[in-house]
């Protein structure tokens, strides 16, 4: 049976090797447009952009930096370890390592199109100069090991946010998929403080709904949840319930919205799930806590045989192990197949407006709410 972490490292693969090539985008709707999107702080709350992780076919590079470009983000968090590849010592410590150096000497190889945030006036210096604003961060706490002085060692050496665990149970808390909930270790704690102390930025998202209420508790800086959905709309657990959205609202918080199947669990979501989710967390925690974290790569991806197939395996192994709830994977896919563009964030603002979102909203839920997080956990 394939478990969730094949699942992750299989669809990471597929996308990457499936980038549309300039131009050759199959959207399913056109884009609507939205007048303020370029002058926006647009930040997606968890993308991809592959060559920032290894190599690759040079014409597939090019094509997924016109994507970056077209996408219109100035900002982008961007997993550099562990999504669940690799667990503890020195094998987390180093790749991780490895891993963020690739990333800087992409950047610096392309300096017109990245741009290393390492602070939150960058964002906006990003959106000015039309670049790509590139969070570092982890998802999963792992590479710290049992050494919380790593901690600011990984900030400086560009990690900006870290998510507690992911897609396992690890040292630090449980997540969402653990049958006992035990929430927030006592190493969670701590990594918390340390986390809270190198003002980096605490991250909920695939927690356990006991880790994310405890972190939440015990962080002295609004954390996120970058991506989720709405427990309340499709109830499975990579989903948020509305108590702890509340908790994570109270404290100054931000949720984003994920661009994946879980928004539905009798079929495949649409953009107008996506709205539906961000709304209700508009209804639930009010417009300055939402926004939007795809867990998608920026690039398109062209929907070949190949990539079909491999999409269907994909999502039969996480309705099995659990994760989803469709009855079958038959039409079911690990992104939205109506934003398989790359200006997703313009179509949806698009969508926002003509549902009478206020601009000033739209902009808030499109990445203000985000930078504003970041400006208070990193300072200006």
């Amino acid at each position: 049976m394939i478990t969730r972490r094949d699942v992750l490292g299989m669809a990471a693969a597929s996308a990457a090797s499936l980038l549309v090539p300039a131009g050759q985008g199959r959207a399913e709707a056109p884009a609507p447009a939205w007048r303020p999107f370029r002058e926006t702080l647009a930040i997606d709350g968890e993308a991809g952009v592959f060559q920032l992780i290894e190599d690759g076919d040079a014409s597939r590079e090019a094509a997924e930096r016109d994507a970056v470009r077209a996408s219109g983000l100035a900002g982008a968090l961007f997993t550099v370890a562990p999504n669940s590849r690799f667990r503890y010592a020195d094998a987390a410590f180093d790749k991780t390592r490895e891993i963020l150096a690739h990333c800087r000497r992409k950047i610096a190889a392309h300096p017109d199109v990245f741009l290393l945030v390492d602070k939150a006036s960058d964002l906006e210096r990003a959106r000015r100069e039309r670049r790509l604003g590139v969070i570092p961060r982890f998802q999963g706490c792992e590479p710290l090991g049992e050494q919380l002085d790593r901690v600011g060692l990984f900030r400086d050496l560009g990690v900006r946010v870290i998510q507690l665990t992911h897609a396992r149970r690890n040292l630090a808390a449980d997540d969402c998929m653990e049958a006992n909930d035990g929430g927030l270790s006592r190493f969670g704690h701590a990594v918390v403080e340390a986390l809270n102390e190198r003002k980096v930025v605490v991250d909920l998202a695939h927690g356990s709904p006991r880790t994310i209420a405890e972190a939440v508790r015990a962080s002295k800086a609004p954390v996120l949840i970058s991506h989720t959905g709405c427990r309340a709309l499709a109830d499975v657990p990579r989903n948020t319930g509305d108590d702890n959205l509340r908790a994570m609202a109270d404290r100054g918080g931000v949720a984003g919205i994920v661009l994946w199947p879980y928004l539905r669990t009798d079929r495949q979501p649409t953009a107008a799930d996506v709205v539906a989710h961000i709304e209700h967390v508009i209804r639930v925690c009010g417009e300055d806590h939402v926004g939007i974290g795809t867990d998608c790569g920026v690039a398109p991806i062209e929907r070949t045989a190949e990539f079909e197939q491999g999409n269907r395996e994909n999502v039969r192994g996480m309705i099995e192990s659990g994760w989803l709830k469709q009855k079958s994977p038959d039409g079911v896919y690990l992104f939205i197949t109506d934003l398989n563009v790359a200006n997703r964030f313009e179509v949806l603002a698009g969508l926002l407006s003509a549902r009478g979102h206020s601009d000033a909203r739209i902009a808030k839920i499109l990445g203000g709410n985000f930078a504003r997080v970041f400006r208070e956990v990193w300072g200006e």
